[in-house]
C-alpha cells in the first residue's frame, strides 16, 4: 500500500494581512468603496472609478477607461499609464506592485495576480510584481501570474495563461503559451 501524501495543516499557515502594506482601517474602507463605486455593475463613469482609486493611492494616468465590475485588491499597489483600457469584469489581484503601461489594454474577464503560496512548505504568501508594458494587449479571459512581464505592444490571445516573459511585439497564446509570431507585419 502506498504512503499517504503529506497534508499541510492550514491552521498554521501565515495570515493574509501580511501583504496589506496599509492599516486595517484603510483596507476595510477600500473594500466598501470598491463595492459601492468601482466593482459596481452600473455604468458609473470611468472618471469616478479613477477618482476613487486615486484617493486610495493608485497612480492612474489621464484618459484611462475603467469598465464596470473592475476589482482591485490594493489600489496603493497599482499604476496605470495614460489612455489605457481596463475591461469589464477584470480582477487585478495585486498583492504586490502591478504596473500597466500607457495605451495598454486588459480585456474583459481577465485575472492578473501577483500572489501565490509556498505550496510545498507552509502555504505562506509569495508575491512578485507584474508589468504589462506600453501598448500591450491582454485579451479576454487571460490569467497573468506573479513575476510576469508582457513586453511593449505584445498581444496575449484569449484564454492564455501567462507565467513569465512575453516578448515585445509578439503574439503569445495557446496552452502552454508560446510565441506565435509578430503582432504587426
Amino acid at each position: 500500500m502506498a504512503d499517504r501524501p503529506r497534508v499541510i495543516d492550514l491552521s498554521a499557515a501565515p495570515g493574509s494581512g501580511e501583504s496589506w502594506d496599509a492599516p486595517a482601517w484603510k483596507v476595510y474602507l477600500w473594500g466598501l468603496a470598491e463595492v459601492l463605486l468601482v466593482s459596481n455593475p452600473l455604468q458609473i463613469s470611468s472618471r469616478l472609478r479613477r477618482a476613487v482609486l486615486v484617493a486610495f493611492g493608485a497612480r492612474i494616468g489621464e484618459g484611462v477607461l475603467l469598465r464596470p465590475r473592475l476589482r482591485v485588491r490594493f489600489p496603493w499597489k497599482l499604476t496605470v499609464g495614460d489612455r489605457s483600457w481596463i475591461g469589464e469584469d477584470v480582477w487585478l489581484h495585486n498583492q504586490d506592485q502591478l504596473t500597466i503601461g500607457a495605451d495598454a489594454v486588459v480585456s474583459q474577464g481577465s485575472f492578473i495576480t501577483t500572489g501565490s503560496h509556498a505550496h510545498r512548505t507552509d502555504m505562506a504568501l509569495i508575491t512578485r510584481p507584474v508589468v504589462i508594458e506600453d501598448g500591450a494587449w491582454v485579451t479576454a479571459r487571460c490569467v497573468v501570474t506573479g513575476g510576469s512581464r508582457i513586453g511593449v505592444s505584445a498581444l496575449v490571445t484569449p484564454g492564455t495563461v501567462v507565467a513569465g516573459e512575453v516578448p515585445a511585439g509578439m503574439v503569445f497564446g495557446g496552452s502552454p503559451g508560446e510565441v506565435r509570431g509578430p503582432r504587426f507585419r
